[in-house]
C-alpha cells in the first residue's frame, strides 16, 4: 500500500473537476453569511453533513444552493483562489476546470466579462503565488437552446487569451449531444477543442456522438464504453483520453462499489486513462484520495500511479512549453 502522504506529495495534473462542485463547505458558509442567505445548516459540522452525498436529487439540491450563494465577481475570485490553494496543497501542478458560466449569468446576473476577469485574477494568483496553473473549460449544459450553446462557444473564443482552453458539453446525457454541432464547429474553427462528458449515465451512443459530431479531444468519464467492443477498439486506436472519476461513478450509482469499477479493465485494454475527482467535497474525496483508493483497491504500485499523472500532463490543453514543464516535474519526482 502506498502511503497517502506520498500520493499527496506526488506531482499531479487534474483534467476533470468542476469549480462550483469544488466549493468547500466552509467557503459556502462564509458566502452565505456575507449575503445573508439561509442554508440547511448554519455551522460547519452541520453543513459538512448536508454536503455528504445521499442521492442525485440531493446532489442537485446542494449544487443549486452553492450557485445561489455566488453573488459577486469577488465571490468567484474567492472560490477559485481557495480551490487553487487546495490543489497546491496536493501538489496538483495544473488543473483544467469545468465552469458553467451560463448558469452564473442567468441565475445570479454577473455578466460574462466580469466573471472571466475575476477568474483570471485567481489564475494569476495561482501562478504567481502558488506556482500552479489552471485553465477553464466553459460548458454547454445539455438542455440549453442552440442559440445559448453558440453564445457559450462565442464566450470561449472571446476568453481564449484569458485562460479558457476548451468548450465543454455536460449535463444529463439523455438530453442529447449532436444538436449542438454548430457550437462545436465555431469553437474548433477558432482554435479551441471540445471536451465532452459522455458515457457515465448513458451508454456508448453518447460517446460515439461526442467523437463523431463534437469531435471531442477528451471524454469526461467514458466508463460505459465497455458496453460496445467496437467503441473500445476505436478509443484504443485513437488513444482518446478518458477522464475517469471513480468515486463520482460509485456515488451516482454507475457501479455498485469501487471493486466493481472497470478502471483496471480499461487500463488492461490499452485505453488512455486519467484519474480525476469531479466534484470532490460532494463525493467525499480529493484527487489524492482517488489515487489512494484506486491504488489500494486494484493493487497498483507507485509507477502505475505516476503513469496517471504522466497521461494527464500529456493530454492537458496547454502549450508545449508548459507541457514539458509538467512532464519534467512528474518524471523527476521520487518518493
Amino acid at each position: 500500500m502506498i502511503p497517502i502522504e506520498t500520493l499527496r506529495k506526488m506531482p499531479k495534473v487534474e483534467l476533470h473537476v468542476h469549480l462550483e462542485g469544488s466549493i468547500r463547505p466552509e467557503t459556502l458558509l462564509k458566502l452565505a453569511r456575507w449575503h445573508e442567505i439561509s442554508l440547511p445548516a448554519d455551522d460547519l459540522p452541520g453543513l459538512e453533513r448536508w454536503y455528504t452525498f445521499r442521492d442525485f436529487s440531493h446532489f442537485v439540491e446542494v449544487y443549486i444552493a452553492i450557485s445561489q450563494c455566488i453573488r459577486t465577481p469577488e465571490d468567484l475570485e474567492l472560490i477559485a483562489r481557495e480551490f487553487l490553494a487546495g490543489q497546491a496543497a496536493q501538489n496538483i501542478l495544473h488543473s483544467e476546470v469545468t465552469y458553467t458560466a451560463a448558469t452564473i449569468e442567468k441565475h445570479v446576473g454577473i455578466p460574462f466579462d466580469e466573471q472571466i476577469s475575476a477568474l483570471k485574477r485567481a489564475m494569476d494568483y495561482g501562478r504567481e503565488e502558488l506556482g500552479i496553473s489552471m485553465s477553464l473549460i466553459l460548458d454547454i449544459v445539455r438542455g440549453h437552446s442552440l442559440d445559448r450553446a453558440v453564445q457559450i462557444a462565442e464566450w470561449c473564443v472571446e476568453a481564449k487569451e484569458q485562460g479558457v482552453c476548451a468548450l465543454g458539453i455536460a449535463g444529463e446525457e439523455w438530453r442529447g449531444t449532436a444538436e449542438y454541432e454548430p457550437a462545436y464547429r465555431l469553437a474548433r474553427e477558432c482554435g479551441l477543442p471540445v471536451v465532452a462528458h459522455a458515457g457515465e449515465t448513458c451508454g456508448p451512443e453518447v460517446i460515439w456522438d461526442s467523437l463523431n459530431v463534437a469531435q471531442a479531444v477528451r471524454i469526461g468519464h467514458g466508463v460505459r464504453c465497455q458496453e460496445d467492443p467496437a467503441l473500445v477498439d476505436e478509443l484504443r486506436k485513437r488513444q482518446v483520453p478518458l477522464e475517469v472519476c471513480p468515486s463520482s461513478n460509485v456515488c451516482l450509482g454507475v457501479f455498485p462499489s469501487l471493486v466493481d469499477h472497470p478502471i483496471k479493465q480499461l487500463l488492461d485494454q490499452g485505453l488512455y486513462v486519467t484519474l480525476n475527482s469531479d466534484d470532490p467535497p460532494m463525493f467525499g474525496t480529493t484527487l489524492t484520495d482517488e489515487f489512494a483508493r484506486v491504488s489500494e483497491t486494484f493493487n497498483l504500485d507507485f509507477e502505475a500511479c505516476r503513469s496517471f499523472s504522466v497521461r494527464a500532463a500529456d493530454a492537458a490543453l496547454v502549450d508545449t512549453t508548459r507541457k514539458a514543464e509538467l512532464r519534467a516535474e512528474i518524471d523527476s519526482w521520487q518518493p
